[in-house]
């Protein structure tokens, strides 16, 4: 949850504000899609939520949790454990197996995974399969759904992804939207996505749209179509 989230970059007359006062709530298990022109501030507002960066003033809570009241090593240790993170190029070690980034959450946190548990993440993404694979020797999308097998080991809370499909092609981005939205109906994860694409967006239980740092207006589950209609608004009223 945010309350009254504030980040500003810089100081003086150049300074930017990139999130202006934004409160919102992600419900347990629900999806919600945050859209917006370039530069509307909703990868600094992901990033907030996460615990990747500390906002200037305002409260971001996690399961009760508020993250500003811990100290850098209390807040890495629940982004290892409560937080799951999924990046538009993936973030994977070329070095490591499939199998192996699976792990390596828990292996930075100096927990032990159960081969089962790694085996069960990999099948929760179809990837069961190509366990012993580097990420060389997989394509796009197979490489994002490790991605999300990765952030599964550990159980979060939430799971945020930042332009998860960026980088895809429509038939693998379509796989990877399917992978989440599924994660949302069958085990009641709380996943939270930035993405441009009204296509991905779709798939979402909202859509929240942000213009120059503020909440500019929410959609209930729309087509793809719609959104597209919205944001394009948007985009000309900004």
């Amino acid at each position: 949850m945010l309350d009254s989230i504030r980040m500003v970059y810089g100081t003086g007359p150049g300074a930017v504000t990139a999130l202006d006062g934004v409160s919102l709530g992600f419900g347990e298990g629900t999806f919600t899609a945050v859209m917006g022109p370039s530069g509307s501030g909703k990868s600094t507002l992901l990033h907030c939520a996460a615990g990747l960066d500390r906002p200037a003033s305002g409260t971001v809570l996690i399961e009760g949790t508020d993250l500003g009241s811990l100290d850098e090593r209390a807040l890495t240790l629940l982004r290892q454990s409560r937080v799951g993170f999924v990046f538009q190029d993936y973030n994977l070690v070329d070095a490591l197996t499939a199998e192996e980034n699976v792990t390596l959450p828990l292996r930075l946190a100096g927990r032990r995974a159960s081969p089962a548990s790694v085996r069960d993440a990999l099948a929760e993404v179809g990837l069961a399969h190509r366990a012993g694979h580097r990420p060389a020797e997989l394509s796009g999308g197979e490489r994002q759904r490790v991605a999300i097998a990765r952030t599964l080991i550990t159980r979060p809370a939430v799971l945020f992804a930042d332009e998860p499909t960026g980088a895809l092609d429509s038939a693998a981005s379509r796989r990877v939207m399917e992978l989440l939205r599924g994660l949302v109906d069958a085990r009641g994860q709380t996943v939270v996505m930035v993405t441009h694409d009204p296509a991905a967006a779709a798939y979402a239980d909202r859509v929240v749209l942000l213009a120059d740092g503020r909440l500019a207006g929410e959609l209930s589950r729309s087509s793809a179509a719609d959104i597209a209609s919205r944001v394009a608004l948007l985009e000309e009223t900004c």
